[in-house]
């Protein structure tokens, strides 16, 4: 496979960095300076068109490490991912988009909403009885009981689209909620202390503590970590079976098998013949033949993608467009008008109503069809998404 990244930085650093874009923000760039200095890091790090500065680690970054897992690596919302499902229906009128967002507002809590009363035990892909011997999940599988199936805000969506294959498509963006953000506070705060305690060479400002996979704390928060992983698919396969029963009041319609990918998370993978744990930021699996989903914004369209395992991304790629400004930036100065009128000429029933809704306007985000021309040694495009109604927090 012919190399196709943007660039190698390699001046003074222990490993390179390895970009698939060529505007990464000074931010973000510290950040992979610091990554790539890490005594544990393998190889190189590997940076997705769509990255921008997060907390310690880049959105979009792909870290490999001998022994040891940082949490803020993975970050708060563990586990968060995207799921799609394709119907069988060709086409969907002005009227019943409106009725059935209506219907889904009304079923599924979003934003910082939960549900009123506790949902079936049985939805939860883990016992209580196998959340006794962990820190931070069995204090909160109360909470969780009413957080399962439920969107959060930020950046997470349900949203209906028209498909280039002709079909309609449901796509959820959703992650583990409070539980995901309980358990990663717990353990990079449990690191930060260790790391101080053992005198490491990661200075805390580097926000990238870290455990040794030997630890029993390493241990504990890899278990946690992965209850999340599964609390996060759970809490997106509800919102879809919902959202499926809504579709087939009003069709009659058949569904395929959804498509389910998490974007946070770490795990144990083999590459270059070293077993390393993975540390995806906001990147996704994209293993030969693999199928992923790469979200636009609420304006542009989304892709259903096969990985081509790039060994160099560590089989990896975006996990969407990626921001081009901060929150309040584009709050401050995107125009609500504008952007609204954008929407409003493509015919999509969108969710930006006021100037606080602008962090999620389509100009705030890079451009999709610039990050998947980056991306084209990563993964092949199957399904183009065009936006036909979006729901947020």
């Amino acid at each position: 496979m012919n190399l196709k990244m943007k660039e190698v930085i390699t001046d003074n650093l222990k490993i390179p960095i390895k970009l698939w874009l060529s505007d990464i923000e000074a931010g973000a760039l510290t950040q992979c300076h610091n990554l790539a200095m890490l005594p544990f890091a393998f190889k190189h790090i590997a940076i997705m068109p769509d990255s921008h500065e997060g907390y310690g680690m880049p959105i979009g970054g792909v870290l490999a490490t001998k022994d040891v897992i940082i949490p803020n690596a993975v970050g708060v919302d563990i586990g968060c991912g995207m799921c799609a499902v394709k119907t069988d229906i060709t086409e969907i009128s002005k009227s019943d988009l409106l009725n059935i967002v209506s219907e889904i507002r009304a079923i599924i809590p979003v934003g910082f909403n939960h549900y009123v009363e506790k949902q079936d035990e049985r939805l939860m892909p883990f016992t209580r009885d196998e959340a006794v011997e962990t820190n931070v999940i069995y204090g909160q599988y109360e909470s969780a009981l009413h957080q399962i199936g439920t969107l959060g805000g930020g950046n997470h969506f349900i949203e209906i689209q028209k498909g280039s294959d002709g079909f309609i498509w449901i796509m959820i963006h959703s992650g583990s909620r409070n539980l995901g953000k309980r358990v990663a506070d717990y353990y990079n705060k449990l690191a930060v202390n260790l790391n101080e305690l053992w005198f490491s060479e990661v200075s805390k400002d580097k926000e990238l503590a870290f455990l040794p996979i030997r630890t029993n704390e390493a241990k504990q928060y890899l278990k946690e970590m992965n209850m999340c992983v599964k609390f996060a698919f759970a809490n997106r396969s509800l919102m879809m079976n919902k959202i499926e029963s809504i579709f087939f009041k009003f069709f009659g319609c058949a569904f395929d098998e959804m498509i389910n990918v998490a974007h946070n998370y770490a795990r144990y993978e083999n590459h270059f013949n070293q077993n390393v744990i993975i540390h995806r930021k906001g990147a996704t699996s994209a293993k030969l033949g693999e199928t992923g989903i790469i979200p636009g914004s609420q304006g542009t369209k989304s892709y259903i993608v096969k990985g081509l395992g790039n060994p160099q991304s560590f089989e990896s790629c975006s996990h969407g467009a990626g921001r081009k400004m901060g929150r309040k930036q584009a709050q401050r100065e995107l125009n609500l008008e504008e952007e609204k009128r954008k929407l409003d000429e493509q015919g999509i029933i969108h969710a930006v109503r006021n100037v606080s809704d602008l962090d999620e306007a389509p100009g705030s985000y890079k451009d999709i069809d610039v990050v998947m021309e980056n991306q084209k040694d990563l993964v092949e495009i199957l399904v183009e998404l065009k936006p036909l109604a979006v729901i947020k927090g």
